[in-house]
């Protein structure tokens, strides 16, 4: 017996001596990798940049029907989803559409300010354009502060901000910035149970060769007015 509690203690002594396995890689949105035994799917994962911003046209369910959700309280709602839409109209009268959304998760920059850095990083003086933005919450004091900068330099933009939550509206500085989107001519509305209807069609995946309807939750319409009245208190 002694013999035996001698080996095994000599056994957990080397154990406890040897080198510890390299930690497995973790994902973009942290989560542990499964697929470790494929070596070109590992070193792919490995090889991503550890700061993005996640372009595309339309959006999976689950993140629309988690991220828009329009509740009071937030809380796991940590990024923002931007679905837009820009009409650009030049001297003939021709409009050019286009639409898409953006997603910051681990982004060095916000969703709004990575539309200007990259959906439209510069206005031709000769178009005019007209631009829509359907986002998850409103934006925050810094990144308001960049649309009011961009809107006073680009007198030939006018942008739309539909909102499906009010972001930390309590704070005095949001409050200010938010005011200061008015003043600017940004245009900022809470958007109503038909405007996550239009995102459900324009920008969410739907099944291939059929259209699911918009099934709205039970409190969409009461959440739309709680936070409709904080806005028009905020900005009046």
């Amino acid at each position: 017996m002694a013999q035996k509690e001698e080996a095994a203690a000599a056994a957990a002594a080397a154990a406890a001596a040897a080198p510890a396995a390299p930690a497995a890689p973790a994902s973009q949105n942290g989560e542990d990798l499964e697929d470790l035994d494929n070596p070109e799917k590992l070193k792919e994962l490995i090889e991503l940049p550890p700061f993005e911003i996640v372009t595309g046209e339309r959006l999976p369910v689950n993140f629309f029907k988690f991220q828009f959700r329009n509740v009071e309280y937030s809380s796991g709602r940590n990024k923002t989803f931007l679905c837009y839409v820009v009409e650009a109209q030049g001297k003939g009268g021709q409009v050019q559409a286009s639409r898409g959304y953006l997603e910051d998760e681990h982004a060095a920059a916000h969703a709004e300010e990575a539309f200007f850095n990259t959906i439209l990083p510069a206005c031709d003086p000769a178009v005019r354009y007209n631009v829509t933005w359907y986002v998850s919450s409103s934006p925050c004091a810094a990144c308001a502060d960049r649309i009011v900068r961009t809107l006073g330099k680009t007198k030939n933009l006018r942008l739309l901000i539909l909102v499906g939550r009010l972001f930390m509206w309590e704070e005095p500085d949001v409050q200010a910035a938010l005011r200061r989107l008015k003043e600017a001519g940004c245009r900022l509305r809470i958007m109503k149970p038909q405007d996550f209807e239009y995102v459900w069609q324009n920008f969410v995946e739907q099944e291939e060769g059929e259209s699911k309807a918009f099934e709205p939750w039970e409190d969409i319409q009461e959440n739309f007015l709680y936070y409709e009245e904080k806005l028009a208190d905020i900005l009046k």
